[in-house]
């Protein structure tokens, strides 16, 4: 579909001349379309466009980057060889910052763009960025040999060149730590192993430095020496600003790599942050479920009382009174029967009537809920074992031990659990705290707690509210 419109755009319009708005804002959006298509490899699309608007070819953005550079950092080889036969001198276009396109994939691994580029213009190897590098010494930074070989092939005299600071290939290489391209280099005849940089450093120099010792031992094979050994002992004041200049990089990329870091770490933690919530909403949704679960069965109890009720009136008692009604068991299930009916019903009051938007007051709520629910849960439970009493008969008493032993044993040792689990929380918190509000204060050092436990400890996967 693209390429039917882009064909009846130029059909329509050809070649032209642009002498009004119409025309400039055609253009300006074919100027897009062009940059956009080496991205996405629509090689047809892009020949009808050139085929129209041949002159677009050379068109640059604000950095000065053209299709063609685009197309060579991607690697589409279609794309950049219909480029280059619509105009060779593309490759003559630099960026900016002084690169062509053939910086730019020699740079990415391209073997196929940089040969195809060469075929245009060899000469195109030997031209510099802002920083004095050729394509070669964008080539030995990375992976690709073959590309280092082509390059050589181009033009040998490329490999005796040196950047602003004075590094040849060789030096750029090594620095790297690409032992491959190293090797690649030293096989080439007549290079030169002891090129000194402006830092006053032979290859083996930064080889030895570094601790590369492959690199080092086949430097050393080819005759390579020490500054020192060549009588050109390194220049201190060089060195000091090259180690500055070392320092100062190394620095930008932690600093860099920090923020990065923070900037993961925010989204782990509003990730968690959202988790946390999710689950204080659920401990709320169930402690409702719980609340009105317990009401229910607390209210529907005390009607369904063994023995029924009073349905003849007699001397000393009344109508609808229990038969167990002078029974101290049953005055006991009377008391935490309406204690875990009212406790539930007025959480189920506070959790209908009141929303809550703060985390923190909602955190609040949920241990205020949670610990009315534990004196529910309890309630009930001695209500149950009080009326056992009545239920089993004197005869068989000891079941209501039993169930009063157990019961009491379970419910003793959850609640227990509970109060030791919330209460080391509440100190893993507290320490917490202590340690923010020293490290704000500046007289403790960050370095004893890392950010990962500070975040582990704040968000964990289960606790005791």
């Amino acid at each position: 579909m693209s390429y039917m419109i882009c064909k009846q755009a130029t059909d329509r319009f050809g070649p032209f001349c642009i002498c009004n708005i119409e025309h400039f804002l055609l253009f300006y959006f074919v100027w897009l379309l062009l940059l956009i298509f080496p991205l996405l490899n629509f090689a047809e699309v892009l020949k009808e466009l050139l085929h129209g608007f041949p002159n677009l070819a050379m068109t640059t953005d604000l950095s000065c980057t053209t299709a063609l550079h685009t197309a060579a950092a991607q690697g589409h080889i279609d794309v950049v060889n219909l480029l280059l036969e619509t105009d060779s001198n593309l490759v003559k276009i630099a960026r900016n910052n002084g690169k062509s396109a053939l910086h730019t994939a020699a740079r990415m691994g391209h073997l196929e763009v940089v040969r195809s580029i060469l075929s245009k213009d060899p000469s195109t190897g030997l031209r510099t960025d802002k920083k004095g590098q050729t394509a070669l010494h964008m080539a030995v930074k990375g992976q690709n040999k073959e590309i280092v070989l082509e390059l050589l092939k181009a033009d040998i005299s490329v490999m005796s060149l040196e950047d602003n600071k004075g590094n040849t290939a060789l030096h750029i290489a090594t620095k790297k730590g690409r032992i491959q391209n190293v090797r690649c280099l030293l096989s080439v005849e007549g290079i030169n192993v002891n090129a000194t940089n402006k830092a006053g450093e032979t290859p083996l120099d930064i080889a030895e430095k570094l601790g590369i010792s492959q690199v080092v031992s086949m430097l050393k094979e080819l005759g390579a020496f020490n500054s020192k050994d060549l009588g050109k002992p390194p220049n201190p004041a060089k060195q000091l600003k090259q180690t500055v200049s070392d320092i100062k990089h190394e620095v930008q990329s932690q600093l860099q790599q920090t923020r990065q870091t923070g900037f993961k770490v925010q989204k782990i933690a509003k990730k968690l942050k959202k988790l946390h919530i999710s689950g204080l909403n659920n401990a709320i949704n169930s402690a409702t479920v719980v609340a009105v679960l317990i009401a229910t069965v607390a209210f529907a109890a005390i009607f369904t009382v063994p023995g029924q009720y009073v349905e003849d009136k007699t001397e000393g008692t009344s109508l609808g009174q229990a038969h167990i009604a002078k029974n101290p068991a049953f005055l006991v299930f009377c008391v935490f029967d309406s204690l875990a009916l009212f406790i539930s019903l007025a959480v189920v009051v506070v959790q209908t009537s009141v929303v809550v938007i703060e985390q923190k007051a909602k955190k609040q709520l949920v241990f205020v809920i949670n610990k009315l629910m534990w004196l529910a849960c309890l309630f009930i439970s001695v209500a149950f074992i009080s009326l056992s009493y009545v239920v089993v008969g004197q005869k068989s008493r000891w079941l209501a031990i039993c169930a009063t032993v157990i019961g009491g044993s379970i419910m003793l040792t959850t609640i227990g659990s509970m109060c030791y689990c919330v209460i080391l929380h509440r100190m893993e918190e507290s320490r917490l705290r202590s340690i923010r509000r020293e490290s704000r204060s500046g007289s403790y050092s960050m370095s004893m707690v890392s950010d990962h436990e500070v975040l582990d400890s704040e968000y964990k996967r289960m606790y005791a509210l």
